[in-house]
């Protein structure tokens, strides 16, 4: 199977942004997630439990650094992701995710972000 890239970074920019109802419906039966704040194998609910609004993101960039699909129902793709958090905190990582096709199409089964630092736009004191 060759997979869209277009349909996964769509994917990518709604699992930023999306709701708890898009999280339980694009994401795996356990997800593994490694952020700086969490990491480990996580179900379907409790990763769509992290979907709420003080963990939105806005004016999302993704500039796509690697794809590899090392099976025929599995690919990776790692990005640079710079984003507004909901209290205008910017925010930059490297960004990875692993999906997995079944029969409803690609869900994701494992992210991570390296934060890769941040410009605020404002002087320092």
């Amino acid at each position: 199977m060759t997979v869209n890239r277009d349909e996964l970074l769509e994917l990518e920019r709604e699992f930023w942004t999306g709701n708890q109802e898009f999280f339980a419906e694009n994401a795996d039966r356990e997800c593994l997630v490694a952020f700086p704040e969490m990491a480990g194998v996580m179900s379907n609910a409790e990763l769509a439990a992290t979907a709420t609004k003080p963990h939105r993101w806005r004016n999302l960039e993704i500039k796509l650094q690697g794809i590899v699909e090392p099976g025929s129902d599995i690919v990776m793709l790692t990005y640079e992701a710079k984003a507004i958090r909901d209290n205008g905190e910017p925010y930059q990582a490297l960004v990875s995710t692993g999906y997995v096709h079944r029969m409803q199409g690609w869900k994701m089964m494992f992210h991570a972000h390296t934060p890769t630092g941040t410009d605020t736009g404002k002087a320092k004191s």
